[in-house]
């Protein structure tokens, strides 16, 4: 029986479903393209918006479809995913589906590349745009074959009537080339929170063919292959070059500047307003000789800085800027512990760390005729835009940017204080203008990650049960400077020519889910080394805190479980109330085959190599993982090695799982190397780490022999944040197992082979 009959689909019921279509036929209903026209005519988009379809999903004459994700990609595949979250929604092939990011001209601002939210809040407007363009096209379609859209399939975007493969009509045929000019519902809020929602419900896990499956890479072939466009590449007409020129003294300002001491050098010249200082010429070479050559006096200054190795003692003593208790402490904290029978302490120690990108900053700017271009590789090009907007004295609307992709950084590097430099050069000659960083003024001047302490107290009764636990945490703040660049204030280059800095003021707890009966957790911050225009300023690195206050909080785990002669897996499965929390821990203890043990499995002192095993567990941005360790220590070399890591993560729906384990797995050596390597040096005037040398990193020798990943997929929750907690475990998974290995609990990172020998005696 035909189902045209039952059909009640009209025009007036597709209008008045999809809000502000316009559906213009001209010719009769079975031989005409029917697509949905903007106000004003076919081929004109919508006002960039986030209540607008079009700023999400546009689909091509020939049945392309472009995602608009207003995040971008730091090399972990967050655009394969998005790719394959709206080729599930539209049931179109993942290979058709191509995804533009980063340009503020074509995408909305979804805050960034925050490393966790790209899936997990980036993903939710793409998700809902993609299910409600699938929505108008089904009735679209439902008018062009006469039949009910409850009637009608899609496959590799072409829909037909059930039953009648003939009848059929593709998206392309629907409105391939034009606007559907629909209003979605959006939240008003920018950046990561930004929510935008049609009138289609997205569909179910069990529905899925895309989305969990392992769609590959398409960025590796360029990059392996150079032949890739990275920031560094990208050239503008009638560009000049340009470079800073910093202090040999943090804190000092140039009061004297003889610009004819490189009037040797062709086409050079000094760009000098306030205390910023920069020279640009012609060629690229020329510039970095006038940088070095320019004769400045500089401002004489006390030394900002205090002695290394009086850095913690530092912390220690500084009154507090700004303290905070977390929200929710359960219990009499102070009563359990006077009523204690048995209390143990310690203090962590974590040094201030550098993004030590592979390439410094490049950012090129074009400042004319009251508009401006930035192209950045920057992980917030929208908040660059906006900055360099402000320092340029332009409206937000009049700078465009353009992200391209540069040295990844995974947190709040020199990228965006090179765009500001590059706004200042810019509008000062009139020309565009590229500015390139050197290695040393990268690693030297990068934004770092905090130095803290961490004090940690446990209470226990007479049976050996916690009553009473408090972590603190006393460090810089967290955000000196801003994680994104969006005011000139929290740039060298603003901070340099008279914005005034508003540091945020704020640190962290541990992320965990122990349930002690008396829990206190809490931070304070003390102010910079140096108020303004420092090398070490502070902002956000990869899972800004999570290694450092979990470094701390999963040690002292362990030492409270060998107070009480407790196994480390038991003691932790004993106190953990959230359910998939201890799931989570359990399953990477099956994984490793781990037998409960009490103290380390070797005693202090002796020769030669050692091994061990460590734990450690953590939740970040609602994703949970435990991991455990397996170290080598070479007692007479001081070398740790973690030869194998295993790890079990759970972080809701997996949209990808390669990419999720390439993910983890970066990770995993990211953290490894900042536990063992990395801290940043200093004297009294100046950063001394400036390089690979003297900020050494993980090298590929020393990398983990083995990762073994345990998946957990729970398809029925949303995606939780996957980009960076796998790093929040790490190091105090090695310090657990360092102590195994060897039965000295070293409490200052990194575990350099001097150190371990210190500690080894």
């Amino acid at each position: 029986m035909s189902m045209i009959k039952d059909l009640h689909v009209t025009r007036r019921a597709v209008l008045k479903g999809a809000g502000a279509l316009v559906v213009t036929i001209s010719v009769p209903v079975s031989a005409a393209r029917t697509p949905a026209r903007a106000k004003g005519g076919a081929g004109v988009k919508p006002p960039l918006k986030p209540d607008e379809l079009d700023s999400f999903v546009k689909i091509a004459e020939d049945g392309r479809v472009t995602a608009y994700f207003g995040k971008m990609d730091m090399g972990q595949g967050v655009d394969v995913a998005i790719g394959q979250i709206v080729a599930e929604e539209l049931d179109v092939p993942f290979e058709r589906v191509t995804v533009v990011m980063g340009d503020t001209a074509h995408t909305v601002d979804q805050g960034g590349g925050s490393g966790s939210t790209g899936i997990q809040r980036g993903g939710v407007p793409l998700r809902n745009a993609a299910a409600e363009a699938r929505r108008i096209l089904l009735e679209l379609a439902a008018i062009r074959l006469k039949t009910p859209a409850r009637y009608l399939t899609v496959a590799d975007g072409v829909i037909a009537v059930t039953g009648e493969a003939a009848r059929k009509v593709s998206y392309s045929e629907l409105i391939g080339g034009h606007y559907f000019n629909v209003k979605l519902v959006w939240n008003k809020k920018m950046g990561n929170r930004l929510v935008s929602t049609g009138k289609a419900k997205p569909k179910k896990p069990e529905q899925y063919k895309v989305v969990g499956t392992s769609a590959p890479r398409n960025d590796i072939a360029g990059k392996v292959f150079g032949t890739s466009d990275f920031i560094t590449d990208i050239t503008v007409p009638g560009m000049l070059h340009g470079r800073t020129v910093r202090p040999p003294k943090a804190g000092a300002a140039p009061v004297g500047v003889d610009e004819s001491s490189i009037k040797h050098i062709p086409g050079a010249r000094v760009v000098h307003e306030g205390d910023f200082l920069g020279v640009v010429a012609t060629k690229e070479w020329d510039a970095v000789k006038a940088a070095e050559t320019l004769k400045v006096a500089w401002s004489k200054v006390a030394p900002p800085f205090p002695d290394q190795k009086d850095l913690y003692d530092h912390i220690r003593r500084t009154p507090t800027l700004k303290a905070k208790l977390k929200a929710k402490d359960t219990g009499d904290v102070d009563r359990a512990f006077k009523g204690a029978a048995k209390i143990i302490e310690a203090e962590y120690e974590w040094p201030f760390q550098s993004h030590a990108s592979m390439g410094p900053a490049c950012a090129i700017v074009e400042a004319k005729d009251g508009e401006a271009t930035v192209w950045t590789g920057s992980q917030k090009p929208h908040s660059t835009a906006e900055g360099v907007a402000k320092i340029l004295k332009l409206k937000k609307d009049q700078v465009r940017g353009i992200w391209v992709m540069g040295p990844g950084s995974y947190g709040r590097n020199d990228a965006g204080d090179g765009a500001m430099d590059a706004a200042i050069l810019s509008k000062a000659v009139g020309r565009p203008v590229r500015i390139q960083g050197m290695r040393h003024e990268g690693t030297g001047w990068d934004p770092k990650a905090p130095a803290s302490i961490h004090k940690v107290r446990g209470g226990f009764d007479a049976e050996g049960n916690v009553i009473a636990y408090h972590f603190h945490s006393k460090a810089f703040d967290r955000q000196n400077v801003r994680s994104r660049e969006s005011h000139p204030s929290h740039t060298l280059a603003g901070q340099l020519t008279g914005y005034a800095l508003k540091p945020r003021k704020i640190f962290r707890t541990p992320n965990e889910s122990y349930r002690f009966p008396n829990k206190r957790m809490g931070w304070e911050i003390i102010p910079p080394l140096l108020e303004r225009a420092s090398p070490l300023r502070t902002s956000h690195f990869r899972d800004p805190l999570g290694p450092q206050v979990h470094f701390a909080s999963e040690s002292f785990i362990d030492e409270m479980a060998l107070a009480v002669g407790a196994d480390p897996v038991e003691f932790r499965l004993k106190y953990i109330k959230k359910r998939i929390d201890a799931r989570v821990v359990k399953a990477v203890a099956e994984k490793v085959g781990w037998k409960p043990r009490v103290g380390p499995a070797n005693k202090p002192g002796g020769t030669g190599t050692v091994t061990g095993r460590g734990i450690a567990y953590a939740q970040r941005n609602g994703a949970v993982l435990a991991i455990v360790a397996e170290v080598e220590v070479d007692r007479k070399t001081g070398r740790v090695w973690p030869r194998k890591f295993t790890i079990a993560h759970e972080c809701g729906l997996i949209v990808n799982p390669d990419g999720l384990r390439r993910c983890i797995e970066g990770n995993i050596v990211m953290a490894t190397s900042r536990m063992l390597w990395e801290e940043v040096m200093f004297d009294n005037d100046r950063v001394t780490s400036v390089d690979w040398e003297t900020y050494p990193i993980l090298e590929s020798m020393e990398a983990p022999e083995e990762i073994d990943i345990v998946l957990i997929d729970r398809p029925n929750i949303a995606p939780k944040g996957a980009g960076e907690p796998s790093t929040r475990p790490v190091a105090g998974a090695i310090a657990n197992a360092f102590f195994d290995a060897t039965g000295v609990r070293l409490r200052r990172a990194p575990y350099t082979p001097e150190r371990v020998k210190a500690a080894l005696g």
